[in-house]
C-alpha cells in the first residue's frame, strides 16, 4: 500500500510532467555565458550614447525590436548605418508607433528602412537590437530602456550590450524572425494596420510615453 506522502509525492511529479509537456509551452533554453557585458543604467549614464555607438560599430546588419522609438538620435544613426550599405530592419508595437505618438516611424519609411508592425501580441513590450547577428562578432543590446528620451532623461533603466557570445544572439534573430514573419510589413503610413479596440484587455500603460 502507498502512504499518503508517497502519494502525494507521485501526484506532484505527474502534475509537474504533465506541465512540462503542455502542448504549445515551449522550453526554456539554457546558452553558455562568455564574452563581455557592458552596462548603463539611466538617469545616471547614457544608454542612449552606447547604443549610438554600436550602431555605429556595426558592419553588416542591425535589426530593432522597439515597443515605442521616438528618439530622433537612434532613428539618425540607424538611418546613417542603412546610408552606408548595412542592412537594417525595425519591428515595432503596432498601437505605440503611430505619427500621433511621437514616434520615429515616419522618418524611418521616408529614409527607405524596412519596416513591419507587431500586431498578434497584447503588447510587443521587448527592447532589442542586434548588432551583425550572422557574423562571429554579433552583438545584443536590450533590458529595460525604451528608445526614448524620457527613457534617457528621467526614468530609472537599464541597458546591457552583450558580445561575444554569437549562440546567444542567433537565439535572439530566431525569435526576431519569427516575430517578423507574423507581422504586417508597411510601405507607407497608409498600410498601417487599424486599431485595436480598447476593449481587448490591452494594458493601460499605453497612455504613458515612456
Amino acid at each position: 500500500m502507498i502512504g499518503r506522502g508517497a502519494l502525494a509525492l507521485l501526484l506532484a511529479c505527474a502534475v509537474a510532467t504533465a506541465d512540462a509537456q503542455t502542448p504549445g509551452v515551449e522550453p526554456t533554453r539554457t546558452v553558455a555565458m562568455h564574452g563581455t557585458a557592458e552596462v548603463a543604467f539611466a538617469p545616471w549614464s547614457d544608454p542612449e550614447a552606447l547604443l549610438l555607438q554600436a550602431i555605429d560599430d556595426a558592419r553588416d546588419s542591425i535589426h530593432v525590436q522597439a515597443y515605442l522609438f521616438t528618439s530622433k538620435a537612434l532613428a539618425r544613426g540607424l538611418i546613417a548605418a542603412r546610408r552606408r550599405g548595412l542592412r537594417v530592419e525595425v519591428l515595432l508595437d503596432a498601437e505605440m508607433n503611430r505619427p500621433g505618438s511621437l514616434s520615429v516611424l515616419p522618418e524611418l519609411l521616408e529614409a527607405g528602412v524596412p519596416v513591419a508592425m507587431l500586431t498578434r501580441f497584447n503588447i510587443a513590450h521587448n527592447k532589442v537590437m542586434l548588432f551583425d547577428a550572422d557574423t562571429p562578432h554579433a552583438a545584443l543590446a536590450t533590458g529595460s530602456y525604451n528608445y526614448t528620451r524620457s527613457a534617457r532623461l528621467s526614468n530609472a533603466e537599464n541597458l546591457l550590450i552583450l558580445r561575444g557570445n554569437p549562440a546567444l544572439v542567433r537565439l535572439y534573430l530566431d525569435t526576431w524572425q519569427r516575430q517578423r514573419a507574423e507581422a504586417v510589413p508597411l510601405r507607407s503610413l497608409d498600410d498601417l494596420p487599424a486599431r485595436k479596440d480598447k476593449r481587448d484587455g490591452r494594458e493601460s500603460d499605453r497612455t504613458t510615453v515612456d
